[in-house]
């Protein structure tokens, strides 16, 4: 199907902090960038000191930075100097314990005041803040852990009884626990009295632009998990992507729902925003769409960043369910973490009236890197264009010779990024046969596959791995996925390749339906009827299987790879980060 364009108004473009995205990229340079930012006094440069203290030296140390709204009802509003004095206490803790320049906190708990003060607070002292979903097993923990040569951890009593006391002494290098509350158990600090007589003022260490500053670690599909590590340099990107891709400003009312025990959550749900000086919303609470709906309309949300799997949910309960609700506050929505289906684009259009913004980038980017802007005219369905400082292209990575071919318009290769730009990440920690694979003839791989069109909009195909090879035929999951998901009676679905000794390989589909729905043979001949006409006969499934569930990390991608190893009886490789499993 082909899905018309969303055109921008005049007033969109001319309110959009990026009016001419394309006139943009020709003037924009990274040093202009990073000379919107202070630095620390008497030079260096401190993440923390970016978000909080140049606001407060600004006068603007009354202005909201988070409201907090706890999960039995409770609010908690924090202005600028409140976190400042939350980050300062916590580093002031954690310089008493002996952390400092260099070590490396993880944090494994939930949205909580808490969690901001030490995540701030850690860079704030030069530590390295290295964060863990509070969903995870034991297991995925310890070896994060080990891999990244924890020095401190700051969690929930539950969840150290439950996942980490078994093994704490096991990791030499771990120094401190420090356990949320009043309380804690034998040989861990309790943070509650540590907080309460610390200091409020806690000078910022003097970070250098390239002194470690965040780790975030990614499943590999075989393996142990990859380290990416992040250097203070990358609140450049952060603060610039903010502004440009998801139009933060000063004041502006802004919900980010990623959790930020993700990449997503940590850089556009803490750094990209308090560094912009925006006014953040932070739910502790789970997703629930009538208290999603109701805080979009209460709080007056301006700008919403949320995933494509929540958007799914909301879509499979109907658009009768966002009646009644007030959502003129919304000026900006945008979605990130795996590709946005262009039936999200255009229904995110006609109940909120506005669409979702789809863009891309990855752990290792550390920042978006192609987005739909607010002054864009949208092609749902795609990710949008490079956006200023970014030089991305198309390339032949089966070429023949060392040199990369690069695609012409519509020719589908591997998305590849010129390096350079501050956020990229600077290692995988402690394996660097395996960063310096993923560099090759000036380019940095990203493992997607992706096609530019000749207006310059990007468009997602698959991952590498993903792609399935047909009859000669090379077919993008994301475009047969999208086709079932057209048919009123598919809620989500996911596409893999099995082997044909005919077709080398052919399509096989997993779908789930949507409530009222009965998963009946009837259905999936009609199925395989509607994918056939959108798609054509070799690209549409062979097969299709009802199931309740599919299996996706908890951060909501689908886990394609997983369901092909099973389906081939293969090793799962990391399943660490699975949340849901297929049923």
């Amino acid at each position: 199907m082909v899905w018309e364009t969303i055109k921008k108004s005049a007033a969109d473009k001319a309110n959009a902090s990026l009016p001419d995205p394309d006139a943009a990229r020709k003037t924009f340079t990274w040093q202009e960038a990073r000379e919107s930012l202070d630095g620390l006094p008497g030079g260096g440069l401190n993440i923390a000191y970016e978000a909080l203290d140049r606001h407060v030296a600004a006068g603007r140390g009354d202005t909201l930075a988070i409201r907090w709204l706890g999960q039995h009802g409770e609010t908690l509003d924090l202005t600028y100097d409140d976190v400042l004095k939350g980050a300062s206490k916590f580093a002031n803790i954690l310089a008493a314990h002996g952390i400092g320049k260099g070590d490396r906190l993880f944090s494994m708990m939930g949205r909580t005041p808490d969690l901001y003060f030490a995540a701030l607070g850690t860079l704030r002292a030069g530590a390295v803040f290295t964060p863990l979903f509070s969903a995870f097993g034991p297991e995925p923990v310890r070896t994060r852990m080990e891999i990244g040569e924890a020095s401190a951890l700051i969690t929930t009593e539950s969840i150290y009884r439950r996942k980490i006391a078994e093994w704490r002494r096991d990791i030499p290098s771990l120094k401190l626990v420090l356990i949320t509350g009043d309380d804690a158990p034998e040989d861990c600090v309790a943070l509650a009295p540590e907080f309460d007589k610390a200091p409020d003022r806690f000078d910022p260490v003097k970070t250098g632009p390239e002194d470690m500053a965040l780790i975030h670690f990614t499943s590999g599909t075989t393996g142990r998990p990859k380290g990416v590590v992040h250097v203070h340099e990358a609140v450049v990107t952060h603060a610039a992507t903010g502004r440009g891709a998801l139009e933060l400003r000063l004041g502006t009312i802004y919900w980010c729902t990623a959790d930020p025990g993700w990449v997503t959550g940590t850089s556009y749900g803490i750094i990209a925003p308090l560094v912009n000086g925006v006014s953040m919303i932070v739910d502790e609470a789970e997703y629930n769409l009538d208290r999603w709906y109701s805080t979009l309309e209460r709080e007056k949300i301006e700008v919403w960043y949320t995933a494509p799997t929540a958007i799914r949910m909301m879509m499979r309960a109907g658009r009768e369910a966002a009646q009644g609700y007030d959502f003129s506050a919304l000026q900006f929505l945008a979605s990130v973490g795996e590709p946005l289906n262009p039936e999200a684009v255009v229904w995110g259009n006609e109940v909120f009236g506005r669409p979702f913004h789809d863009n891309w980038w990855q752990s290792e980017t550390g920042g978006i890197m192609i987005a739909n802007t607010a002054a864009m005219d949208i092609r749902p369905g795609s990710m949008g264009k490079p956006l200023p400082g970014i030089e991305a292209g198309i390339v032949d990575t089966e070429a023949e010779g060392d040199a990369l071919r690069e695609c012409a318009d519509g020719e589908v290769g591997e998305l590849a990024l010129r390096p350079g730009w501050p956020s990229m990440m600077r290692a995988y920690l402690n394996e660097e046969a395996r960063y310096n694979k993923v560099f090759r003839d000036g380019w940095y791989l990203t493992g997607d596959l992706a096609m530019r069109d000749a207006a310059g909009y990007f468009w997602f195909i698959g991952r590498a791995d993903d792609l399935i090879k047909s009859s000669g035929h090379l077919i993008g999951p994301f475009e047969v996925e999208s086709a079932l998901i057209e048919h009123d009676a598919v809620a989500e679905a996911a596409v893999i390749g099995i082997p044909d000794e005919t077709a080398g390989e052919v399509v096989k589909a997993y779908v789930v339906l949507n409530p009222g729905q009965d998963a009946t043979e009837d259905l999936e001949r009609d199925l395989r009827g509607h994918a056939r006409k959108r798609l054509g006969p070799a690209v549409a499934p062979r097969e299709i299987v009802f199931r309740e569930s599919l299996p996706k990390t908890r951060s909501g991608k689908i886990m394609r790879r997983l369901l092909k190893a099973r389906e081939m009886g293969l090793p799962e490789g990391d399943i660490s980060t699975l949340e849901t499993d297929e049923k």
